[in-house]
């Protein structure tokens, strides 16, 4: 069964969303994460998908309290990605309560620091994996590497990585649909679990990505927008 995750991203300390990941093109949904994140498990959600938006950009982890206090409010597993680059930070959220960190930049530019964060925290660590036309992005999607997106999942392997987060950048945010045969790309070539993220708008998107046997499916802009109504699609197979 695909789970659906609501995205809460946070920026500087409000629940916004950002278009294509620029940090000029945001909308703020509200002035309280921990309230939003209280609203999703109410509806139903199984899972919350949190992120720093301020840490992804600084590599500081700028909105920590306020994810603390989401982990120990809500009564479901919280998944935390941005600005994770040491295993301080790690420790700090898994010892809050955070179920799974979602690591990004840190994991493509330090495969050391990778492998100490899976050795210690095991499936706790997950990885995210942004692409633009089928390779890296990083640094908060300000550069595309010359890494192909395939190549690096079977390095993640290799090193014992249990879950990633894959998102097609040219989608999110955008309401236009996620990218399925890219996300049914990715869903095949390895035997992690894929959580795919980017562009999710309609219940059909939410459909197709279950047909494709995905582990789950991010979904932000949509619902805030009232494009998708949580309750649609919050059940099914």
């Amino acid at each position: 069964m695909m789970i659906i995750f609501p995205a809460i991203d946070i920026l500087d300390g409000n629940c916004v969303r950002l278009i294509q990941g620029d940090y000029n093109q945001e909308s703020i949904y509200g002035d309280s994460p921990v309230a939003m994140a209280q609203k999703w498990e109410q509806l139903g959600a199984q899972y919350i998908h949190i992120v720093d938006l301020n840490g992804a950009k600084s590599g500081e982890s700028i909105n920590k309290d306020i994810i603390h206090d989401i982990a120990q409010t809500v009564n479901v597993p919280v998944q935390v990605g941005g600005g994770i680059r040491t295993l301080e930070t790690i420790k700090g959220y898994v010892d809050s309560g955070v179920s799974r960190v979602i690591i990004g930049t840190a994991a493509i530019t330090d495969k050391e620091f990778l492998r100490e964060a899976v050795k210690t925290y095991g499936d706790k660590v997950a990885v995210s994996v942004d692409a633009r036309n089928g390779y890296v992005a990083t640094d908060g999607w300000t550069d595309t590497s010359d890494v192909k997106a395939t190549d690096l999942l079977k390095e993640l392997e290799a090193i014992g990585v249990k879950t990633i987060v894959y998102t097609d950048i040219a989608k999110d945010g955008m309401l236009q649909g996620p990218n399925l045969e890219e996300q049914r790309a990715i869903n095949e070539a390895t035997s992690i679990d894929v959580i795919a993220s980017g562009g999710v708008t309609t219940k059909e998107d939410v459909d197709s990505l279950r047909e494709l046997n995905v582990y789950g499916a991010i979904i932000g802009k949509a619902l805030y927008d009232g494009k998708l109504d949580f309750s649609d699609v919050v059940g099914g197979n």
